[in-house]
């Protein structure tokens, strides 16, 4: 899996959480099946949601391209409010392929972020 990251603003700040580590939390957890209409993501600016991250042609289709390669094998995986932390092309390939659910884990209490306040850029990759 390539190294990356997920992303919410705070109050401190913009948190960032390393998809690994979640993913290795993440593993204890029980999956379920998450209907996709309770997705808010599939109806929000996810990707392209930061000032200046323009949804170009180019940048669209190198996500098409990670929608087509990913694997529904492992669930999304969700923070205790429900949103998405890791798998929203996961999830896209569930909605593309007209189907109704995705394998799902939630945490029950979110991971303390990794980063704080420190813009992508700045980031190990």
């Amino acid at each position: 899996m390539r190294k990356q990251y997920h992303f919410r603003q705070s109050a401190e700040g913009l948190l960032a959480w390393d998809v690994h580590r979640l993913v290795e939390l993440a593993s204890s957890l029980e999956p379920f099946d998450l209907p996709l209409s309770h997705i808010r993501e599939l109806d929000e600016a996810f990707w392209f949601a930061a000032e200046g991250d323009a949804p170009t042609c180019r940048r669209i289709a190198e996500h098409a391209k990670l929608i087509l390669e990913t694997s529904l094998e492992h669930p999304v995986i969700l923070s205790r409010d429900g949103r998405v932390m890791d798998g929203m092309h996961r999830v896209c390939k569930a909605l593309i392929e007209g189907r109704n659910t995705i394998r799902a884990v939630q945490f029950l209490e979110d991971p303390k972020a990794d980063y704080i306040g420190i813009t992508p850029d700045r980031l190990p990759y």
